[in-house]
């Protein structure tokens, strides 16, 4: 079968697999970061397992949206937006990492599965519709709706990263209790700034993959949001007891 003939069924399972993945993550903690530890195999360098595992969205979608269709103006700012935050977290983001640390190798291999997958479906919808936007897409409640959600996910999510770097030295590697910004409110803000984002990506699209990537986003971060904001209450005993996880005032 080719790949546009399997992308229905690929776009099935994926929205089948989500709600699985979403209940074990609150029973299974990924073990890297704050979380990692012994018996998940050989491990690599943390930066290397970053641009490992980040490197296929952003190399996938844009030779798949290059060599498979005629980018306009439409599919064009819809392949920059996407690697406004691909290509950063694959080739610029690890490098801003401080400390010396490892992930388990399964991390960046399982990682690598579900962003070639996803690549694949968001890529090959516009593969598969190229009439679907035109020049007035930009004038779209979807797009210029979608488009803000995005640019204000993106800011909250590299403000957030940025608080949580600064927090220690490049020779520390230790945990600290951030402050400023949205933390005032949730434990995770980068978590619920990568939320907003892809909403805002699956808005401006309008599409079905869209939609997909941001029920895998939610029962991704979900979880590990609320494992965060466990550990940091059980961790710090001067913890703000009136921060919630993800969602301020509510979650």
């Amino acid at each position: 079968m080719s790949l546009v003939g399997l992308y229905p069924y690929v776009l099935w399972m994926m929205l089948l697999l989500a709600p699985v993945v979403f209940l074990v993550l609150f029973f299974i903690s990924a073990p890297y970061g704050r979380f990692n530890r012994q018996g998940w195999g050989p491990s690599i360098d943390n930066r290397v397992g970053w641009v490992v595992m980040e490197a296929p969205a952003s190399l996938l979608v844009a030779y798949f949206m290059v060599t498979r269709m005629d980018l306009d103006s439409v599919t064009l700012v819809f392949l920059l937006l996407w690697q406004s935050h691909y290509f950063y977290r694959a080739f610029l983001y690890p490098f801003t990492l401080n400390g010396v640390k490892r992930m388990p190798l399964l991390i960046p291999l399982m990682a690598i599965l579900f962003n070639s997958v996803n690549a694949y479906l968001m890529s090959y919808h516009f593969v598969l519709n190229p009439d679907l936007y035109d020049a007035s897409w930009f004038s779209t409640p979807f797009f210029i709706g979608g488009t803000c959600l995005f640019g204000l996910g993106y800011y909250i999510t590299r403000q957030s990263d940025a608080i949580l770097r600064r927090l220690r030295k490049a020779d520390e590697s230790g945990y600290k209790i951030p402050h400023g910004s949205l933390y005032r409110f949730v434990s995770c803000p980068n978590y619920l700034g990568e939320i907003i984002q892809w909403a805002g990506w699956a808005i401006l699209t309008w599409s079905p993959a869209g939609l997909v990537f941001l029920i895998w986003t939610l029962a991704n971060l979900v979880p590990r949001a609320v494992s965060h904001h466990q550990w940091y209450k059980e961790t710090f005993s001067d913890y703000p007891q009136d921060r919630k996880a993800l969602l301020p005032f509510v979650l």
